[in-house]
């Protein structure tokens, strides 16, 4: 009688381990990333065939990026990339309130702004804030330039000194 209650406890505790493997193996591929999010870590956006003042709107991660390739007129910021002898905005198109998708509008007086539609709040042609809730500039996504492309989701020299001088949190 004894060595069926030490089997039966021995074969209770087996599949209890077992039980437990399979809930911790479950545990751990919940924390992974998706496959999807995965194969959408690097996107390359060819910018030579940009046109100024029109507003590009590329996918990376889920989020929208906003490409702007800037007039030569508009004011020169440390927040601009330049590729090629033109100038160019790039930044995470997700207010940094509370995440609504900003409009880009051209005015005629040359003062652009991204404008957010849920409170009201405005950036400027280098998307820093200068009206209502944003508590900071758009955000500016990883990236690094090669040749006439960028690349995001790599941080490149031009990113990492962007970083360094506070111009961006690290996304």
């Amino acid at each position: 009688m004894n060595s069926r209650r030490d089997f039966m406890g021995m074969a209770l505790g087996g599949f209890t381990a077992l039980g437990g493997i399979g809930a911790l193996y479950a545990m751990k591929r919940s924390w992974d990333p998706l496959p999807s999010v995965k194969s959408a870590g690097f996107t390359t956006i060819d910018l030579s065939g940009a046109v100024e003042n029109v507003l590009n709107v590329e996918k990376w991660r889920g989020k929208p990026i906003f490409v702007l390739k800037l007039a030569a007129d508009a004011p020169k910021s440390p927040r601009q990339i330049t590729v090629g002898g033109s100038r160019y905005l790039v930044v995470i198109g997700l207010c940094t309130h509370l995440g609504c998708i900003p409009s880009f509008d051209i005015a005629a007086d040359n003062k652009n702004k991204f404008k957010c539609a849920c409170h009201g709040g405005e950036y400027d042609i280098n998307a820093v804030e200068t009206f209502g809730p944003p508590p900071r500039p758009l955000d500016i996504p990883p990236f690094k330039l090669s040749g006439t492309s960028l690349v995001l989701g790599e941080e490149g020299p031009e990113y990492k000194k962007m970083l360094a001088s506070g111009l961006t949190l690290k996304v």
